[in-house]
């Protein structure tokens, strides 16, 4: 998911201060990724782990967690979700922040 101008218009946060859109699209994007990867490495061999970490390419990676964590997908699409949901019920204090 790319996390720009359209998503900001997608959650109702257009009017959100020029000065703080970067920071809060960047934010987002850090705060996904965590998630995201707490949510993966759960249920995950410590062994697995650190064979994930080993992988440096992008395709590689995906097609590891394709076998190793088959439900990968629906983890990302759920936390997606879940994100947009908290930005939408803070919609009013992130465009006065």
């Amino acid at each position: 998911m790319e996390f720009d101008e359209q998503f900001l218009q997608e959650m109702g946060l257009s009017a959100m201060p020029e000065d703080q859109k970067q920071k809060f699209l960047d934010y987002i994007q850090e705060e996904v990724e965590i998630r995201i990867g707490e949510r993966i490495s759960k249920g995950l061999s410590e062994e697995q782990l650190n064979e994930f970490d080993m992988i440096t390419e992008p395709a590689e990676a995906a097609k590891w967690l394709e076998k190793n964590r088959p439900d990968y997908r629906q983890i990302v699409n759920r936390t997606i979700e879940e994100m947009k949901e908290e930005i939408r019920a803070n919609r009013a204090r992130l465009i006065h922040a």
